[in-house]
């Protein structure tokens, strides 16, 4: 089966708030409670989804909003 390659125009701003934090990301992984590859994932825009429970657990550990980890892209 092919791989589905369509585009997004999700922007995921990990890098930033880690660095913002001073925090690594194998650290945020421990503590939200997934995998240092799943949020590499993400981190990276390669996600094809993120759960609720895993976006909220990263607001909490990172102390933001849903809008400071992600953002859409125009065009």
């Amino acid at each position: 089966m092919p791989e589905d390659k369509e585009e997004h125009g999700i922007e995921v701003h990990l890098d930033r708030l880690l660095e913002e934090r001073g925090m690594t990301l194998t650290e945020l992984a421990d503590r939200v409670g997934v995998t240092h590859v799943n949020l590499s994932i993400l981190k990276n825009g390669r996600a094809r989804a993120v759960r609720f429970t895993t976006l909220t657990r990263l607001c909490e550990v990172l102390e933001c909003q849903p809008g400071d980890i992600l953002s859409h892209r125009p065009g």
